[in-house]
């Protein structure tokens, strides 16, 4: 099934909040992710919870999508501490009668696939800092396989992910192995 990201989910935009010292609710921000939107940060609550309203929340399985600047990634949200948005994501979630259709991990996969956030860079606005519109978000296309077939694609994609990661490792050893050489028949 094919069908766009407005017709299986509801899209909002983050929060803005001054954090503060101390807090009882995270205020994720895109700096607390690397480029590929895994959480690289230890997360501290810096919003007290009266100032943040229920809707604004985010919940297990919401999709984080950085619209502004130049790297735009999607990711799960999937830690236990309470946490809104900022103001740097669209907060996609799942339609009720898509969330046992469409994983989240997938969604996040098909958002920052190659093809997707070529669409997503084309349309986005903006001359010092470049922002993709929910508009624009919301017509993205989404293809539904079914769960099946989106869990083998998400463990290729795991697979290939962990291969890249081996050979940059097996790389940098080799180098390092090469260097060391190099420095033994200098001496």
């Amino acid at each position: 099934m094919k069908t766009t990201l407005k017709h299986i989910a509801s899209i909002q935009t983050g929060v803005f909040a001054k954090p503060t010292a101390d807090g009882e609710v995270v205020y994720l921000q895109a700096k607390h992710f690397d480029e590929a939107g895994q959480l690289n940060a230890t997360l501290h609550p810096d919003l007290m919870a009266e100032t943040v309203s229920d809707k604004h929340l985010l919940r297990q399985g919401d999709v984080l999508f950085a619209a502004k600047g130049t790297k735009n990634f999607a990711a799960v949200y999937d830690i236990e501490e309470p946490a809104v948005a900022s103001t740097s994501f669209f907060v996609i979630r799942l339609e009720e009668e898509f969330k046992y259709r469409i994983l989240p991990e997938f969604l996040v996969w098909l958002i920052n696939h190659p093809v997707a956030q070529a669409y997503l860079k084309g349309q986005a606005m903006g001359s010092s800092i470049a922002s993709i519109s929910k508009g624009v978000l919301e017509e993205l296309e989404i293809s539904v396989p079914a769960i099946k077939t989106q869990e083998l694609v998400l463990n290729i994609s795991k697979l290939r992910n962990k291969e890249i990661a081996l050979r940059q490792k097996i790389e940098s050893l080799r180098d390092k192995q090469i260097q060391q050489q190099i420095i033994n028949v200098l001496k």
